[in-house]
């Protein structure tokens, strides 16, 4: 997932158990050794074997490569004809981890910051739980995704046939929450994170001497302009009851201490809800580069690409997620979000293929933020997130009498 929200709330109590002390303990110790070994996005082969492995031992039929290095496990039992899917994501983040715990990443420049090795964990868990007890009649899926955080694993697992493959009624996502108390969940109907659009706008003008600046058409001023100008776009360019963000990330240039640039790059990403707001950034974007340039006599090329779509719960079965998460979890512990936020999932993919709900389970209020070195998935919320996966299965695939 791309980006945080803030999280309220203690949570109360010891929280469930739908494991045993000996099990819980045993899967904290794959936690750990997952964020232990980080992977990057279609490069989580040690990962993928794991969870491969630990499927099967639990009786969970397996098909591996799904997408590079997906893994889809099935589980079926009784008569019922419907089948859901429940996702985690496998990937590590280009994070070079800070902190001494005894599980920190021993992958120099990569880490587990996003808390994909808690949720591998967690679903993990609930297909053990679900194969040794049932409780339910249908199929269940478990979607093990490659790279999330990039935003091509969901899209490379549906176009490698996912859902003819291995077709499901419905979609549930979990992800960990810094800010948010342990055993907490949040989500809502409706728009529930954003699309995140990438651009890179390269100003060419002529280089020069530092000492003859007349004599040069140099880059820098042009795009220090550039940069104060995108500020405007939402703005001014915007309704101001539309949700969007335009962040400038990045500036180089070709310049040194006593030469004047004639190259600059600057890059960003920009968020928003609706495809129409995507369209109207990107459309100004490329209206104010051209105006810049013109006006420092330089050339503007704008790339604009979109690389997560805006994620989309379906109400009427987000409706269902609250109410299996009130049951799993406690009434008190439950909440709709009042609003989205402006960080991406790759989940949002599935969610054009079938109705779904993507939702936030609390990682301590303490917790450090996502992306951030130090951050690392508390291993509280484990049976928090596997009570919420098996009753899911079992409230959206009831058994028969």
């Amino acid at each position: 997932m791309r980006g945080r929200t803030p999280g309220r709330g203690a949570a109360d109590g010891p929280g469930p158990r739908p494991v045993s002390e000996a099990v819980l303990a045993e899967l904290t110790a794959w936690r750990r050794d997952f964020h232990r070994h980080p992977e990057f996005g279609f490069a989580e082969h040690r990962t993928a074997g794991l969870v491969a492995e630990r499927l099967r031992a639990c009786g969970v039929a397996v098909a591996e490569g799904v997408g590079g290095t997906g893994v889809v496990g099935t589980l079926a039992r009784g008569d019922g004809r419907r089948a859901i899917a429940l996702r985690a994501d496998m990937d590590a983040l280009r994070i070079p981890e800070e902190g001494d715990r005894p599980h920190r990443s021993g992958t120099p420049g990569l880490m587990h910051a996003c808390g994909h090795d808690g949720h591998t964990t967690m679903l993990l868990g609930a297909a053990r739980v679900l194969a040794a007890e049932g409780g339910f009649s249908g199929t269940v899926r478990f979607l093990f995704q490659p790279a999330e955080e990039w935003g091509r694993g969901a899209g490379a697992m549906i176009d490698d046939g996912l859902m003819a493959r291995f077709p499901f009624d419905e979609v549930y996502g979990l992800h960990a929450r810094p800010g948010l108390a342990v055993g907490r969940f949040e989500t809502r109907p409706g728009p529930i994170m954003s699309a995140e659009d990438l651009f890179e706008i390269v100003l060419r003008g002529l280089g020069g001497h530092a000492a003859q600046p007349h004599e040069a058409r140099e880059v820098l001023v042009a795009a220090c302009a550039l940069v104060m100008d995108l500020q405007t776009l939402v703005s001014r360019r915007i309704a101001p009851t539309e949700t969007a963000v335009v962040s400038v990330t990045e500036l180089t240039t070709d310049g040194t201490r006593n030469a004047l640039p004639g190259l600059a790059r600057i890059r960003g990403d920009a968020r928003s809800f609706r495809p129409a707001v995507s369209a109207r950034i990107e459309a100004e974007m490329r209206r104010v580069a051209a105006g810049i340039a013109t006006a420092y006599a330089c050339t503007a090329e704008v790339a604009y690409t979109r690389e997560f779509v805006p994620t989309v719960n379906d109400p009427a079965v987000t409706q269902a997620a609250l109410a299996a998460a009130r049951a799993a979890l406690g009434e008190d512990r439950v909440e709709v979000m009042p609003e989205p936020h402006t960080g991406s999932e790759d989940f949002a993919r599935f969610l054009a293929h079938a109705p779904g709900c993507f939702a936030f389970l609390g990682n301590g209020e303490a917790s450090r933020p996502l992306h951030n070195p130090a951050f690392d998935f508390d291993d509280a919320a484990i049976p928090h997130g596997i009570a919420y996966f098996v009753a899911l299965a079992r409230r959206r695939l009831p058994a028969g009498p």
